[in-house]
């Protein structure tokens, strides 16, 4: 099988990898984030996950280039990761006391192929006291995060629940990537 490289520099997406028992390394690339107009949320993810793929598989072509790219909507509006502060409490709001989607798209890219999905999970906030979102602030944990929140730490707390892939609100959904690493396989 060929080299396997990951196009992500996020920690969590190398962590949730390597529970496929998968040897690869890491290349993550700079590229443009920006929503472009009238693109919907799974259009984006997808989007940026194969702009990544692509990126990397340029450097290197007889690779197998995995790469993603996870974002939240409440009611398909994108929310992102957060700016500031203000930026933060004003997405908490958002999401307070109610459900909201993560998409994650995934692209899979090789010399023969290049395949990519989006997946989609829907989560569910407890109603978000003003204390809470101060405290949640003050630990760091949610700078960098789309939403603002990282499910698999202390955001756990305020989930109620959740309706599809635990690991696609991570960051990476393993089933299917999975799918499209032995789709792959099999194509080459």
């Amino acid at each position: 099988m060929a080299h396997i490289i990951l196009a992500s520099s996020s920690p969590r997406r190398r962590e949730l990898l390597q529970q496929l028992g998968l040897n690869f390394d890491i290349h993550s690339p700079d590229i443009d984030e920006s929503v472009l107009d009238q693109e919907s949320v799974e259009q984006y993810v997808e989007r940026l996950a194969c702009t990544k793929a692509e990126a990397v598989f340029q450097q290197y072509p007889d690779s197998i280039v995995i790469a993603a790219d996870t974002t939240i909507a409440v009611d398909y509006h994108i929310l992102g990761k957060p700016e500031s502060k203000q930026h933060a409490f004003e997405m908490w709001q958002l999401m307070s006391g109610r459900k909201h989607n993560v998409f994650t798209g995934v692209c899979v890219h090789t010399k023969q192929e290049k395949l990519s999905i989006v997946v989609c999970t829907e989560v569910e906030f407890q109603t978000l006291s003003l204390n809470d979102m101060e405290s949640y602030w003050d630990t760091g944990e949610p700078i960098g995060k789309a939403g603002g929140y990282a499910i698999q730490g202390i955001a756990a707390r305020y989930i109620s629940q959740i309706l599809g892939s635990y690991t696609n609100v991570v960051g990476l959904p393993l089933h299917e990537t999975a799918q499209l690493l032995q789709t792959v396989k099999a194509l080459n």
